[in-house]
């Protein structure tokens, strides 16, 4: 990485460092409203997510040029701050793009489906403002103009909901990040350099979501996947845009009937990178024997 593109990753981590002392220092709403309970019975903090979108939207936005910091702002702070309605207020009854817009079309509006919903349309208004500075020259018919968004737009919302789709382990999320936004910052240009400010903030909290004193949550995850999908469509061609479109809309449909988690589990290769760094698994208590359930010794 060049020498542009560590101060860029530099930035990232400084801006997510100094957010996540003062978010944790006076927490909005009190230090209760963001505090969760997970499967160890400890308690930690969902401000790691909003610390994370705004260090990364808003170092994004200071390392490129014109509209796109405009771009980066809408797209990183609008789908953190849908994501941490969401992280506050969703119920978890409905789960998933099907379970929340089944739910919608039957009347029943849920956190997930505003989301969904808002998540896309600041993808597309991301998507106009960054079409500029995409590779290659600006379509000259205004029907591939608007073509050239929504496939930009998908890139960019889809990328949201589907690094969100990965946040299901400490961790996980943030190395899934840094594997698909590492070549995007190895490039030359805007983009590069987006996605390099964009994985600074990621990494930068990494050994608190590892050591499970905070959670990245939807609001960090969105955000992440935003910003990513708007370097991706700053930094790729016509076809390398469709192409990553296309794997988003596959993996995305894919979770729908299959589980991420077990498939990573059942992969060695991808099971030994999303352990580590993380602690042991706490194993599972084992059932009581009748003796002990009753206090009393069983007749033979």
């Amino acid at each position: 990485m060049r020498a542009r593109g560590l101060a860029c990753l530099a930035l990232g981590a400084v801006a997510a460092r100094a957010a996540y002392a003062a978010l944790t220092a006076r927490p909005p709403g009190g230090a209760a409203t963001w505090t969760r309970t997970n499967h160890r019975g400890e308690s930690l903090t969902l401000l790691e997510g909003p610390a994370v979108a705004a260090a990364a939207s808003v170092s994004s936005a200071a390392v490129v040029p014109g509209r796109l910091r405009a771009a980066a702002l809408l797209a990183g702070l609008g789908s953190g701050a849908l994501g941490a309605y969401d992280d506050l207020a969703g119920s978890g009854d409905s789960r998933g793009f099907k379970g929340h817009l089944g739910a919608l079309a039957r009347g029943e509006v849920t956190s997930g489906a505003v989301k969904i919903l808002g998540i896309g349309a600041t993808g597309l208004a991301a998507a106009a403002l960054a079409r500029p500075y995409a590779p290659g020259r600006p379509s000259r018919s205004a029907l591939m103009a608007a073509v050239d968004v929504v496939i930009d737009g998908g890139v960019i919302a889809g990328g949201a909901n589907l690094l969100n789709l990965f946040d299901l382990r400490p961790g996980r999320a943030v190395k899934v990040a840094v594997l698909a936004g590492t070549p995007l910052a190895l490039t030359n240009g805007a983009g590069g350099a987006a996605a390099a400010a964009t994985l600074g903030s990621a990494t930068a909290l990494l050994d608190e979501d590892l050591g499970e004193r905070a959670m990245l949550g939807d609001s960090g995850a969105n955000a992440l996947g935003a910003l990513l999908g708007l370097a991706a469509v700053t930094t790729l061609p016509r076809a390398g845009r469709i192409a990553a479109l296309t794997v988003i809309a596959g993996l995305t449909a894919a979770s729908e009937k299959v589980s991420f988690t077990k498939v990573i589990a059942a992969t060695p290769p991808l099971h030994r990178l999303d352990m580590l760094g993380r602690r042991p698994v706490a194993p599972r208590p084992r059932d009581p024997e009748p003796e002990e359930t009753s206090g009393v010794a069983l007749a033979p």
